[in-house]
């Protein structure tokens, strides 16, 4: 009967999303209403229905392109669309995401790539990472080694077998489940996993703390949905923008806190707060990272370029006709927010589908 009483409403979202995905693409009225009517049968006997490749592979796009949080969607035309929905097994759904890894690396020219896996009426495997490329996070003395946002994860992977060096920067497996069985985990090979080694050009005291970032952010954890069709293994990239990692990963007190380290490396008065040794601190460690990504020939952009890009994406959409809506809080630099066209322009934070959504983790924590 839940079914049932479901069918209406996923006709509905398939309808609206068919029909501005076909205007898109620059189809007639005479096609939009076949392709409707045939979703419309689908749905009456079975509940559900299949994306072509084409409507797939659009929708992944709008799926971007209406994404609140993201500064970067200038870009939403370039993904590239990987349709993995024959992998049946946890193997297949790996090598998958092995091929994508060295896809987006490319080098170092970071392309934007999304693998889009079964549709999650026809299947219950989810991958468990919040990222596929990710630090893992321990408890050791009262005090947390590498990542703090991965403990809860860290310790499903060592419940599952896994065991890391116990460094700062050791990257987790990836664990693959369906519901029901027990998940299986992988070590993803080197070439897949690409880092880059964080200095500064002025501090090359920096150089011996051994930091360094992954190369590929590469979210793994949130469904995409297009038409009421939901696919709940769906992980995308683009690059990073520099503030990612310098103002938050390595800067935030509960995750790396490397402020106070970057302060004394300068040789900062960290006596007071009015001597605004943290803000010195976090403009050199943003530095360091562009400096470095850029040393090592691989793709990112400061905060400064990544918000002159969201205005193009906003004069385009204007031309378009199309309401360019974000969430404030999160397409404000964590830099110099103040500095950019962002700060000063209010925004709908409405919800437009096709989108990505965070889901429950498929593990307690």
């Amino acid at each position: 009967m839940e079914k049932l009483a479901q069918r209406p409403l996923l006709f509905e979202e398939a309808a609206h999303f068919i029909e501005t995905c076909y205007l898109e693409l620059g189809k007639g009225e005479q096609e939009i209403r076949r392709r409707v009517e045939e979703i419309e049968q689908e749905i009456e006997s079975s509940g559900s229905y299949l994306h072509t490749t084409e409507e797939l592979q659009h929708g992944a796009r709008m799926a971007w392109r209406n994404n609140n949080r993201c500064i970067g969607r200038l870009f939403w035309q370039t993904l590239e669309i990987f349709d993995e929905r024959e992998a049946e097994t946890e193997e297949q759904v790996f090598s998958a995401i092995v091929r994508h890894l060295r896809f987006a690396f490319n080098g170092g020219q970071i392309r934007p790539a999304i693998t889009i896996f079964k549709q999650s009426d026809k299947s219950g495997m989810r991958i468990w990472n919040h990222q596929l490329l990710r630090y893992a996070g321990y408890e050791r003395d009262a005090r947390i080694v590498g990542d703090s946002s991965s403990l809860a994860f860290t310790k499903q992977c060592e419940a599952l077998g896994w065991q890391g060096a116990g460094s700062d920067f050791d990257l987790l497996p990836v664990v693959i489940g369906e519901a029901g069985k027990q998940p299986k985990w992988f070590e993803l090979p080197a070439e897949a996993k690409p880092e880059v080694a964080i200095g500064h050009p002025d501090w090359p005291a920096m150089a011996e703390l051994g930091l360094k970032w992954y190369a590929v952010p590469l979210i793994s954890d949130m469904k995409l949905e297009i038409g009421g069709i939901e696919y709940g293994m769906a992980p995308f990239n683009g690059w990073y923008m520099g503030t990612e990692i310098g103002a938050r990963n390595l800067a935030d007190e509960d995750r790396y806190d490397l402020l106070p380290t970057m302060a004394e490396i300068m040789g900062l008065n960290t006596s007071s707060q009015r001597t605004l040794w943290k803000d010195k601190a976090l403009v050199e460690l943003n530095v360091a990272v562009l400096e470095s990504f850029a040393n090592a020939g691989v793709t990112i952009v400061d905060h400064h370029t990544a918000a002159k890009q969201f205005k193009n994406f906003e004069k385009i959409e204007e031309r378009e006709g199309r309401k360019v809506t974000g969430n404030w809080a999160w397409l404000i630099p964590p830099v110099s927010p103040a500095t950019t066209h962002i700060f000063h322009k209010p925004y709908k934070n409405d919800v437009v589908k096709p989108n990505y959504f965070y889901q429950q983790t498929p593990y307690g924590e």
